[in-house]
């Protein structure tokens, strides 16, 4: 199963950057970042209606489509990796967890996922999101494989 992290806005070097890379050298499910920018001076409804075709534009025929969203469910690591290994065991080809843009998602894009995660109420700044999620894939992955990473 090969994972592609699609994300609205760059990643600049620091401290996020460098634990994105870390989790991701020990996830060992193929795993790829995909960055995309409107360079257009848009705003509102239409700047959302465009972040989401160009997420979606990055994403290969029948992958599923998992969604960073405030309005999605809040689920325990448990729960993801039976997702992920649901998803595994089904022969799922790719997985496209796709993250928004600061003003959020269009709603179109949210009824095109498969799956709406939310990582809580909390507001989150995009690059702790995206460290937070290749945390919780790697997690995921040791729950999967039974390694003790994970406690209850």
């Amino acid at each position: 199963m090969n994972i592609i992290i699609i994300a609205v806005g760059r990643i600049r070097s620091g401290p996020e950057k460098t634990l994105i890379e870390n989790y991701s050298r020990r996830i060992k499910w193929p795993i790829e970042f995909r960055e995309v920018e409107e360079k257009k001076k848009l705003k509102g409804l239409e700047l959302k209606k465009r972040q989401g075709d160009l997420l979606l534009n990055q994403c290969p025929p029948k992958s599923k489509i998992l969604l960073l969203d405030q309005c999605g469910k809040n689920l325990p690591s448990m729960e993801l990796a039976n997702i992920f290994k649901n998803w595994q065991s089904n022969r799922v080809k790719q997985v496209c967890i796709l993250i928004g843009g600061s003003d959020g998602v269009d709603q179109d894009l949210r009824k095109k996922a498969d799956l709406l995660l939310s990582f809580g109420q909390l507001t989150w700044p995009h690059m702790l999101a995206r460290v937070m999620l290749t945390e919780q894939i790697y997690r995921s992955q040791q729950i999967i494989n039974g390694h003790p990473y994970h406690r209850e």
